[in-house]
């Protein structure tokens, strides 16, 4: 069991150790709780649990009762019924081996269980980024929205002394109803958004989904051994789902060996009236011992037939598997790497664009400014601030997409 609690553990901490926000591991941990997929995925696990305990059982005892219409008369009285009771019994261990094999069956439904928990906390952990990244882009246009305002009325400063034209007011104006309708585009992309992550969540709260302030990207990252992917619940599972299948060939040739069972009748006997032979009336007691022999067993040849190619099926899956999990991490290396090298780019150009603004702003002290070179500093460092902020999401995206992959 510290295996398994060693496995659902990481689920929640890899995507912390990566998000450095402490709602993140919260939502993580409600998911699990709330969500009907996951729990659809337990009660799966539990239904697995319980059937150890079905094959853990001998077939059903056959009772039997006849009555003779016209009795048999013999030299001790007439048989009147006949009473009998039988019990089939497997080979000795048999129902040890049917319980290994539901073992096994068993691991591979706790396996899809704990995929299924962590593809939903990486689902969780990528929509928190995607509503962090609107919320700061939101910000973002606000404070440029704002700074516009502060360029008109240097502009309306500007036109009372001739130095600039009304022009140039409409066209803050009307920069500045663009960013408006920019910021009520990412308020309606913030709802849809936050009802998508509260379904994941599977809950029916009206408060705001809280994410954090703002996030960067850090210097270095935390070294992991990303190139292990062995223990991969998802790779895992082929290993159970093989060891299962060597169990059912197991338990298949312990079902070929022969069955036995015992069994009683009881006939009882009436008294004879005409004459009184020793153990007259006496009743007929007459245990049983059979054996079933699967003379032809074609069948148990054919499972084993099908087990091996089963297993073969299952190699090729994995290997598959193996080299789908590779491609997924090289490219979300190659996309977090990416992400980075985009947010330090946009990094400078946003301080750039800073000292440009610096520039104008003196050019206006000194009596000229050009307010389309205004507008021009200003798309630019909206488009950089932007830009910035969507490798922070895609950073931590792929983070955590690495973290699903190779954290144990």
């Amino acid at each position: 069991m510290n295996k398994r609690f060693n496995i659902a553990t990481a689920i929640v901490l890899g995507f912390t150790a990566v998000a450095t926000a402490q709602d993140l591991s919260g939502y993580i941990a409600e998911v699990e709780t709330n969500n009907p997929e996951v729990q659809a995925y337990e009660l799966r696990y539990s239904i697995a649990q319980e059937k150890v305990n079905e094959v853990n059982t001998l077939p059903d005892t056959e009772f039997g009762v006849g009555y003779f219409v016209s009795t048999p008369e013999t030299r001790v009285g007439a048989q009147r019924a006949r009473f009998s009771v039988k019990q089939m019994l497997p080979w000795f261990g048999t129902i040890s081996k049917r319980e290994k094999y539901q073992d096994a069956l068993v691991e591979t439904e706790y396996l899809e269980y704990v995929i299924a928990k962590r593809k939903l906390g990486l689902a969780v952990a990528q929509g928190y980024y995607k509503l962090y990244t609107i919320e700061a882009q939101s910000k973002v246009v606000q404070q440029n929205v704002e700074l516009l305002e502060r360029y008109k009325e240097l502009a309306l400063n500007a036109v009372e002394v001739a130095k600039a034209s009304v022009v140039d007011v409409l066209k803050l104006e009307m920069r500045q109803n663009e960013l408006k309708a920019q910021q009520q585009i990412l308020e309606e992309r913030r709802i849809a958004a936050e009802i998508q992550f509260k379904n994941t969540l599977n809950t029916a709260s009206e408060g705001r989904i809280l994410v954090v302030d703002s996030l960067s990207i850090p210097i270095e990252d935390e070294q992991i051994n990303s190139e292990d992917l062995s223990a991969n619940p998802e790779l895992l599972k082929y290993d159970k789902l093989y060891e299962s299948v060597t169990q059912a060939e197991i338990l298949n040739r312990q079902e070929a060996a022969p069955k036995w069972g015992v069994g009683l009748d009881y006939i009882p006997v009436s008294e004879r009236t005409d004459m009184f032979p020793a153990d007259n009336g006496k009743d007929i007691v007459m245990p049983m011992v059979s054996v079933s022999v699967p003379i032809f067993n074609s069948k148990y040849k054919s499972v084993s037939r099908q087990n091996e190619l089963r297993q073969q099926e299952l190699d090729a899956q994995k290997a598959q598997r193996l080299n789908t999990l590779k491609n997924l991490l090289a490219e979300a290396k190659q996309h977090k790497n990416t992400a980075r090298i985009n947010f330090n780019t946009q990094k400078q150009n946003i301080a750039q664009a800073q000292d440009a603004e610096e520039i104008l702003l003196k050019s206006y002290e000194t009596g000229s400014i050009d307010f389309n070179d205004v507008l021009d500093i200003q798309e630019l460092q909206l488009e950089f601030q932007l830009k910035q902020l969507q490798a922070v999401q895609n950073y931590y995206e792929q983070a955590a997409l690495i973290n699903y992959l190779t954290n144990i």
